[in-house]
């Protein structure tokens, strides 16, 4: 069985900072925060699958989620709304399938969510659901199938925006070496929930602090790496 685990600290694209036990005093920041994380995700994938299973997990922590149920056709232009909710939560969660690449609407939020990360401190966790990191990172296998289509594609219109979406997907690639293969994926499932919920915590979200799980900072940060 092959192993599954998280680097927290790379996963996040940032060093976690440390947290005052005193849950009651936050500062609220100026941008307004209808949500606190962003699921990106390849909806033919995994929409009713591992990323539904995901949002439900995580608005029963009360951690407010978006989750976009459009799907979106090859080629046709990604929602001014859709992009303009990335503005929004403090943290994003890629969820790296199989055929990610293969959507356009997917590299167009992707490409949005590493300009967040780098212009906001946006916390951005990638999750390599049953793919190999080194496929995502390399771009081989079908990640290399779908920017051939793109080239192909683009190459008459924008071939820069095609560069851009490899450029963000090895940005994000490269924040985490970890993935779920094989293994129990509610145990997965659990310890990525607790980190978000870690992670919201030291960065003052409004989440209450009687849904934090007692043992929150600990499996987050110590247990997650041999958790499975």
């Amino acid at each position: 069985m092959a192993s599954t685990t998280i680097n927290v600290q790379s996963a996040l694209g940032t060093s976690l900072s440390s947290t005052s036990n005193d849950s009651s005093t936050w500062s609220e920041p100026q941008i307004c925060r209808e949500y606190d994380v962003f699921l990106n995700f390849r909806g033919e994938d995994t929409r009713y699958t591992f990323t539904d299973h995901l949002y439900n997990a995580l608005v029963d922590k009360c951690i407010r989620t978006f989750k976009d149920n459009e799907e979106l056709a090859y080629g046709k232009p990604i929602k001014r709304e859709l992009l303009d909710a990335i503005d929004k939560p403090r943290m994003a969660v890629i969820i790296l399938s199989k055929d990610y690449a293969s959507s356009t609407w997917c590299l167009e939020e992707l490409a949005k969510i590493v300009e967040r990360m780098e212009d906001r401190g946006m916390r951005v966790l990638p999750i390599f659901y049953h793919v190999d990191p080194r496929d995502v990172q390399n771009q081989t296998e079908t990640f290399a199938s779908a920017f051939d289509e793109h080239g192909n594609h683009f190459k008459d219109q924008n071939i820069e925006k095609v560069k851009m979406w490899r450029d963000a997907l090895k940005r994000v690639a490269n924040l985490s070496e970890h993935y779920l293969k094989d293994g129990s994926q509610s145990k997965f499932m659990k310890s990525i929930v607790q980190l978000i919920l870690c992670e919201l915590r030291e960065t003052h979200s409004n989440v209450d602090g009687d849904n934090l799980l007692v043992e929150t900072n600990y499996l987050a940060k110590e247990e997650i790496h041999g958790i499975f």
